[in-house]
């Protein structure tokens, strides 16, 4: 869906358009946010959870939402491995199993994923392979209670193109951090979901040439550096 922008918004009209991120294959990388079975599999987690009790309202939405964007981060994957470029995860898991480590927003919000549960684990069509970074967290933000910025840094990524979900969660927490830190931040608008395509849609008008540009699958995969065949996965050296 694209993002029109209007010379009379008030929020973005008036300021200066964000410049597209080149994407070169040394300082680029995907990261797929929080795509594991406590919040991105309707038979796991939160999504069971709410079904369990009644909360039925709004899941067929989020259902077709997800069946939408798993492929699309596949895509996004295959292309990122094909090139070399690093595919980063990011997911919820505590570093105890009774969570006491969580940080006081995901104990308020009952967000516990300890180790060693299905919860915990990213799906399995959307795996890391080789050594491909994975970073557990406990806040919104991978920014604030991981080394993702240390690492990244050292590895030489300035850009980073955002997938997964919460869009207006996880998702704009990191964008938001991210450009703070000073990477140029894309978010793959066709490939991030959350509890709404209304909230979803308000999401990424917030981030939209503010903290992000927003982009489909399409646009990201042309934007690519060319292929350099025969390669393998980034993760695998």
């Amino acid at each position: 869906m694209p993002l029109p922008i209007s010379r009379d918004d008030p929020y973005i009209g008036w300021r200066p358009r964000l410049a597209d991120p080149v994407l070169r294959r040394e300082d680029t990388a995907l990261l797929v946010i929080d795509m594991q079975y406590g919040d991105a599999s309707m038979d796991h987690g939160i999504f069971r959870y709410r079904r369990d009790h009644g909360f039925t309202n709004g899941l067929d939405e989020v259902e077709q939402q997800l069946r939408t964007i798993v492929p699309n981060i596949q895509r996004l994957q295959q292309a990122f491995r094909q090139r070399r470029m690093e595919v980063v995860f990011t997911r919820i898991r505590s570093m105890t199993r009774d969570g006491r480590d969580r940080s006081l927003a995901h104990k308020e919000l009952g967000h516990f994923m300890p180790p060693g549960s299905r919860d915990a684990e990213i799906l399995d069509e959307l795996a890391p392979l080789g050594d491909e970074l994975v970073f557990d967290k406990t806040t919104g933000s991978v920014f604030n209670s991981t080394t993702i910025h240390y690492v990244l840094q050292n590895i030489g990524i300035r850009n980073l193109v955002m997938t997964g979900v919460m869009t207006g969660g996880c998702v704009e927490s990191a964008a938001r951090d991210a450009k703070d830190l000073g990477y140029r931040v894309l978010v793959v608008e066709d490939a991030c979901a959350t509890w709404t395509l209304e909230m979803h849609r308000f999401a990424l008008r917030v981030m939209h040439e503010v903290f992000a540009k927003i982009k489909t699958t399409d646009e990201v995969l042309a934007a690519l550096p060319p292929m350099e065949a025969p390669v393998g996965p980034a993760g695998v050296r």
